[in-house]
């Protein structure tokens, strides 16, 4: 597969990252460990990572902005292109020693997400997409999975937790959609949720209450595979909603129906 060079770029910065995180991933009881939040924590690796990510893009990139999960907006000079950058995302996977965590980097051009890569270190996965150009697995084509009938369907979705969410409507989600489905799957990071998809791991993918870093990047890579991503409304206001449902073009219209009928 041969990349462009704003991918390469993004592939070189991620893998950087990787190694550092993967250094600290294999020293968890070394880690510097705060709390940020509710059941949101972060470490010492989220900040390392993300400075090793940002320096990286700045020298390819000098004059593209920033958004990031940790250091916030940095605007930069040529306001029609920004990185959306989470550096671990699955953050307390890693801090469990659980091996489900992820670097994301996604480019976006004036309104349209145009190259996204997703990185799990402790699995050597490399998912990357590119408008136009598809969406890969380690160089091999990805295609969103083909199944047809909802009840056939593994359904991945995240569970809020502490401090986050109305957890009575996500409830009634799940309530609505586990009946009808094979089987229902929370990984605890978003960015991999989506790249299962893209890869036909899992059918169909659901959330709420997201951040633009969490996504961006596995919005493309889902259409790139042929697949169909909305807001949980049907429309395209993920970024700003923070709500997301992916899948192939029918059984995402089976999700969102299962969906729209547990509102509360």
């Amino acid at each position: 597969m041969a990349r462009s060079a704003l991918l390469n770029v993004m592939v070189q910065a991620a893998m950087k990252a990787g190694r550092r995180l993967s250094r600290d991933f294999g020293e968890l009881e070394n880690l510097q460990v705060s709390r940020k939040g509710p059941g949101d924590f972060v470490s010492n690796a989220d900040y390392q990572a993300e400075k090793i990510i940002r320096e990286e893009l700045a020298k390819a990139r000098p004059n593209f902005g920033f958004l990031m999960e940790e250091s916030g907006e940095e605007e930069g000079r040529d306001k029609s292109h920004t990185w959306i950058v989470d550096p671990l995302d699955g953050t307390t996977n890693f801090l469990h020693g659980i091996p489900m965590f992820a670097i994301s980097i996604a480019l976006k051009h004036e309104d349209r997400i145009v190259a996204g890569i997703i990185y799990n270190p402790a699995t050597d996965d490399l998912f990357t997409a590119e408008r136009g150009r598809g969406a890969f697995l380690n160089d091999r084509r990805m295609r969103v999975a083909a199944r047809e009938d909802f009840h056939d369907c593994v359904v991945a979705t995240g569970v809020p937790h502490l401090g986050r969410g109305h957890h009575g409507r996500y409830l009634s989600q799940l309530e609505a959609v586990m009946a009808d489905v094979s089987g229902i799957r929370r990984m605890g990071a978003a960015s991999l949720d989506l790249a299962y998809v893209a890869a036909g791991r899992f059918d169909a993918y659901w959330e709420e209450n997201l951040s633009p870093w969490d996504m961006a990047a596995g919005i493309l890579m889902v259409r790139e595979a042929g697949g169909f991503v909305s807001d949980m409304k049907g429309g395209e206001k993920m970024l700003e909603t923070g709500g997301i449902v992916a899948g192939n073009e029918i059984i995402r219209k089976y999700l969102m129906r299962n969906l729209k009928r547990a509102q509360v």
